[in-house]
């Protein structure tokens, strides 16, 4: 390990997050708010920071090696969410505690989205604006972003990217050099979040809320500028829109990029992946839809419309709400947060296990039946034309197994922290898969939760984001050996 480089490279992302807490300045301003003051502080404490630890190793230029880029990765979403609390303690009116800042604040940059903040609407512009940006950091990755506008990560960028963007995949980049990959992923979430703002604005919501609502989408992430969510609106072509948006964030954006450079769409049909991740959101829809509507909770029209939305915004952990589905017959919640662990394919923004890890599993246990049937047979594993190797096959069982025991875990703290069941395992749910919304005593928001369920459930959401055995690797003592 290189503790100068590490410090060079953290420094120079904090500066760079710096940076970013200067938009809120302009936004307070437009709106005449005196939440200025409260940004810049928190941008000079933050560039401050980062400059003391970049400066005295400036002139350093050693080789990042893997074990450097576990580190980086994991200490930046730590000092990320750490310093992206200080506008929220700093504003006077949000009167929050440092242990609801934080949780507030690593939700934003993990895009998970669930929220410790009642009053939504009456919240400044800058507030609300501030919110919905750790979203738009954190839905790519601000790792991948700073490898792609910081020519001088060259050496050992990969390091990094490989921590930041991980999972099980056939491809490990999409161009030769990893400053064009980083800038190809880049300028594609850039993009999509341009087209789903126009989208919005076009289809009656304000630029402000267009804006800030397509970074929650894009990004996957749910965070919303009213109490009521996206369901404010009550306009189903905005619901349309934002569907259609959460399923492109939820795709490979290695698939967005082919699209890109061949002009083609077939492709998407083609991937095993994204084909098995749109089949399983068009027959899940169908029995929420068909239940609401034989259950009599709304007509054919509300059933068709809510149920749809909230499959795929809970199954893209994304979040969003058109209305209080934890009131819906308990099979229904329930069978959501389940599909959350599913969430969107490799390679997205979303969180969950991940549609590719859930094929090489079903994959894998077909394989076995059939072995079962004919014990002299040899079968191979294939998804469409890979030869998925032992290796990865053994590193997703692996993942899904401590997946699950690390759920538990958070499960049984949160029991131990006087939780009823159904709020603790809900909460576990949407904080572990980045999803935000959960059942019982969190249906609303997580404002009312005690300090310690705060800092397990920011705890989960790192673990979410960063996909575990990024962080695990860290308490091996094998990663610390020479």
């Amino acid at each position: 390990m290189h503790p100068a480089v590490v410090s060079r490279i953290l420094g120079l992302f904090l500066m760079l997050f710096s940076i970013t807490l200067l938009v809120p300045i302009v936004v307070s301003v437009a709106y005449t708010e005196d939440t200025a003051e409260a940004f810049f502080l928190a941008f000079a404490i933050t560039f401050s920071l980062g400059m003391l630890m970049w400066l005295p190793f400036s002139r350093i230029n050693a080789e990042l090696r893997t074990r450097d880029g576990f580190i980086i990765t994991v200490l930046f979403w730590l000092a990320l969410g750490l310093t992206g609390t200080l506008p929220l303690l700093l504003v006077d009116s949000l009167a929050l505690s440092f242990s609801d800042a934080l949780f507030e604040s690593v939700s934003g940059i993990t895009t998970t989205g669930g929220t410790v903040i009642s009053g939504l609407d009456d919240l400044p512009r800058s507030i609300l604006y501030y919110r919905q940006q750790l979203h738009f950091l954190g839905g790519i990755g601000i790792v991948v972003i700073a490898v792609a506008i910081m020519p001088m990560l060259g050496i050992g960028g990969m390091q990094l990217y490989r921590t930041e963007m991980v999972g099980p995949s056939k491809e490990t980049k999409m161009t030769p050099r990893i400053a064009e990959t980083a800038k190809a992923l880049f300028l594609i979430y850039v993009m999509l979040n341009a087209a789903c703002t126009l989208a919005y604005w076009a289809a009656g919501m304000t630029f402000f809320d267009a804006l800030t609502h397509s970074f929650s989408t894009v990004a996957t992430g749910g965070f919303a500028n009213y109490d009521t969510s996206i369901g404010q609106f009550d306009n189903n072509l905005i619901y349309a829109i934002c569907i259609i948006f959460m399923v492109l964030s939820s795709i490979s954006f290695g698939l967005h990029y082919y699209t890109w450079i061949r002009g083609t769409v077939f492709h998407y049909w083609r991937n095993p992946e994204a084909k098995a991740f749109l089949l399983i959101l068009l027959g899940c829809s169908v029995v929420v839809c068909g239940y609401l509507f034989f259950a009599r909770v709304y007509g054919m029209e509300q059933s068709v419309v809510h149920g749809i939305f909230q499959l795929v915004s809970i199954t893209t952990t994304t979040g969003f709400a058109t209305a209080n589905f934890s009131a819906w017959p308990s099979f229904l919640p329930f069978f959501l947060l389940v599909m959350s662990f599913f969430g969107g394919c490799v390679g997205s923004t979303t969180g969950g296990v991940k549609m590719g890890r859930m094929l090489i599993m079903y994959k894998q246990v077909m394989r076995e039946i059939a072995r079962l049937v004919h014990p002299s047979g040899v079968f191979s594993m294939k998804v469409r034309n890979w030869a998925v190797p032992t290796r990865v096959t053994d590193a997703v069982w692996a993942f899904f197994g401590v997946y699950l025991a690390v759920y538990y875990l958070i499960v049984l703290l949160l029991l131990a922290a006087g939780m009823d069941f159904v709020t603790a395992w809900s909460a576990t749910a949407a904080s572990l898969n980045n999803l935000g919304p959960g059942l019982g005593d969190v249906a609303a928001h997580f404002g009312d939760l005690n300090a310690f369920s705060k800092w397990v459930l920011v705890v989960a959401m790192i673990l979410g984001r960063l996909e575990i055995f990024t962080v695990l690797v860290l308490f091996s003592p094998m990663f610390w050996r020479r």
